[in-house]
């Protein structure tokens, strides 16, 4: 009983510190206002956040809405594929009714094909580049507001310049290829966790559950993710606090994930696509290090412990590499022999 006891006790320790994290992290993600002041002080910002809405919103979530609310109902007003329902008398024209209604799905398949799926691609492609660009002026941005007295401050820099020069020349080779290496590991990274995701939402009663929190947590990382390269964060250092902090980031991507669960695909795409770079400012904005750390202080250093998130990511990443790393040895030991 003892034993029991105990644990419950240490459940529902790990409990409250997991729900505090989880509040902490909800409540980051719903800082929307820090958008606007970002905005404020950023011309840059403002124009690129400004094009992602008019592009996601108004052209392609207006398109959306003009189809189901106008041209839907215009086309079976006027390629009915059912009888006037006040006719007493049956119907003598029902292979009309049959040929208007297959006639009706063709004009609005045809502009799913030639409207909707080109720009579904155009503005997948697009918004892309835009958030790396809203993630690097928000960035600019903040450490803007953070700077005091920029003047010294430049001539600290350029005073230093040629020693940090001379640094980053030297191993500039070599943090390049770790950099290449890092960035094709996490592309495999990520592609797999996306497949992972994908898969959970087949899984009866629980792929729901499972689907919303892998969701949840690859939104979180994909917003912190801008932020964490603009300060050259190393690809092991983020997993690590990524995964040791895993209640923290899901409350901040349980926002994030809430549209795609709430309407249509091509709908919830367009409602993520104009949310996602609010919450991407709001991640870049968001000292996550900080106030993870003030509720640890008070836990005396027990904090929740690293959840693997990532394990079957990084395990047939691995693999991926290790496949590729071994046809590239025997391809240059077959040109030694040759």
């Amino acid at each position: 009983m003892e034993a029991i006891s105990q644990l419950t006790v240490f459940l529902k320790t790990k409990l409250k510190q997991a729900s505090l994290l989880w509040f902490h992290g909800f409540k980051e993600a719903c800082c929307l206002h820090r958008v606007i002041i970002y905005c404020l002080r950023s011309k840059q910002l403002a124009i690129r956040t400004g094009q992602c809405f008019l592009l996601n919103g108004f052209i392609f979530l207006g398109s959306i809405y003009l189809l189901q609310l106008v041209i839907i109902p215009v086309l079976e007003w006027i390629l009915p594929d059912q009888c006037p329902r006040d006719s007493e008398k049956p119907c003598s024209f029902e292979g009309f009714l049959r040929f208007y209604g297959v006639f009706r799905h063709g004009l609005i398949g045809l502009f799913y094909v030639l409207w909707f799926y080109p720009l579904y691609v155009f503005s997948l492609i697009l918004s892309s580049i835009w958030y790396n660009d809203i993630a690097k002026h928000g960035f600019l941005a903040i450490e803007k507001s953070k700077a005091t007295g920029s003047e010294p401050s430049g001539e600290k820099v350029s005073s230093a310049a040629p020693n940090k020069a001379y640094t980053d020349n030297s191993n500039s080779l070599e943090r390049a290829m770790i950099g290449i290496a890092e960035q094709v590991y996490s592309v495999l990274l990520l592609t797999f966790f996306f497949l992972e995701v994908y898969v959970t939402g087949f899984i009866p009663y629980a792929g729901k559950v499972l689907n919303f929190l892998l969701l949840s947590w690859m939104y979180a990382y994909y917003c912190f993710e801008y932020k964490w390269n603009l300060t050259g964060l190393s690809l092991d250092k983020r997993l690590d606090f990524f995964e040791s902090n895993w209640a923290f980031f899901l409350g901040f991507g349980n926002p994030c994930v809430l549209a795609i669960f709430l309407f249509s695909p091509l709908v919830s795409y367009g409602v993520m696509a104009i949310l996602f770079p609010l919450f991407v400012l709001t991640a870049t904005g968001s000292e996550a290090d900080q106030i993870i750390i003030l509720p640890r202080r008070k836990w005396e250093g027990a904090g929740l412990g690293r959840l693997p998130i990532f394990c079957a990511a990084d395990y047939f990443s691995l693999k991926i590499l290790s496949i590729f790393s071994v046809e590239h040895r025997q391809q240059v030991q077959g040109n030694k022999t040759n």
